[in-house]
């Protein structure tokens, strides 16, 4: 049996946040970061809204908020320069985001396996059982896919992609292993 994988760098992961430009324009907040877990914000601005007569957020606004969460949930559960990529991410709707107030996202990765890894959230306004998004996501390990630091197989890895890139040449190796807990 081999030995567990370190656990990753967090300062990397929020490095690579804070190197995506949709989430800077969306105006993302990484308010928490530990391993296997994290917590987002999005400060209600009028410059999101998707219905003008009611003054509520774009759902889409809210997807986004959910998927960035959850990919960097699962960059802090797996080794560093292990690339991913969304393979699916369900997200129930429960009620509209009251306009003017912050929206708020938690979640969890709760399972690793050498490919895959699953995570589950909800969006909310101040507390998580008043939600107004559930979502659930598996997220593809190693292959071409985001990272968070250098890819763990750098010498196949010809474009030595910096942090919180896209590694379209396939270099990163998967986490190995069997089934684990984050």
């Amino acid at each position: 049996m081999s030995p567990a994988p370190p656990p990753p760098d967090l300062s990397l992961v929020v490095q690579a946040f804070a190197n995506i430009p949709h989430s800077r324009l969306l105006g993302l907040r990484l308010d928490e970061i530990r391993h296997g877990h994290a917590a987002m914000s999005v400060a209600w601005d009028e410059r999101l809204i998707g219905n003008p007569r009611t003054r509520v957020v774009h759902s889409g606004v809210i997807t986004a908020l959910l998927d960035t969460l959850c990919g960097l949930v699962v960059m802090s559960a797996v080794p560093d320069g292990t690339a991913l990529a969304t393979l699916d991410l369900r997200i129930d709707y429960l009620r509209p985001a009251t306009p003017g107030e912050t929206i708020r996202a938690a979640a969890e990765c709760y399972k690793v396996t050498s490919s895959i890894a699953f995570v589950r959230g909800s969006a909310f306004h101040t507390r998580k059982e008043d939600a107004i998004a559930h979502c659930t996501g598996t997220f593809m390990l190693g292959g071409a896919g985001f990272t968070a630091g250098p890819p763990r197989d750098a010498a196949s890895s010809p474009s030595g992609n910096p942090a919180g890139t896209i590694d379209g040449e396939g270099g990163s190796a998967d986490s190995g292993g069997g089934a684990q807990p984050c």
